[in-house]
């Protein structure tokens, strides 16, 4: 994989910061488990009132952390002044989202200027073992973040 120099050198606080926002994610029970430049981790513990009528986890649960995933890999090479959004994505789900958790690995495949690629592979793990159950290719648009009036530089 390759080894991606981000912008920001506080890009690991910035991810928690921005993270903690997300109320989907509190809402979920999702935590970041892993954070480096071009890849971020997020797990999600099995819990029963996400999953659909047959007990597995639902898609939408899946492509939401493996959205953030991408994303939040993206962003850990963005400037400061700098945000990320999912313009376009695919989810392919691969098997029954059964586990006692999940883990949403996402990665940078190609770096732009004003877009990104990254892949996230979403894992359920049971009795110690992993299965990848999805994977999500996700174009991000690299944008500025507006500064208020009166702010900062």
């Amino acid at each position: 994989m390759t080894a991606f120099q981000p912008k920001d050198l506080g890009f690991a606080a910035r991810v928690r910061e921005s993270f903690a926002q997300q109320t989907v994610m509190a809402t979920i029970g999702s935590s970041l488990a892993g954070i480096a430049p071009g890849r971020v981790e997020i797990l999600l513990p099995y819990r029963a009132d996400l999953c659909q009528q047959n007990g597995f986890l639902h898609a939408g649960i899946v492509t939401v952390i493996a959205d953030s995933a991408a994303g939040y890999a993206a962003f850990t090479l963005y400037a400061a002044n700098e945000a990320v959004l999912t313009s376009e994505l695919t989810v392919h789900l691969l098997s029954p989202a059964v586990g006692e958790r999940f883990l949403a690995v996402g990665q940078v495949l190609k770096p732009g200027r004003r877009l990104a690629v990254a892949e996230t592979e979403v894992f359920a793990e049971k009795a110690g073992e992993a299965r990848l159950i999805a994977k999500l290719i996700a174009t991000l648009v690299r944008m500025q973040v507006p500064q208020e009036e009166g702010a900062g530089p």
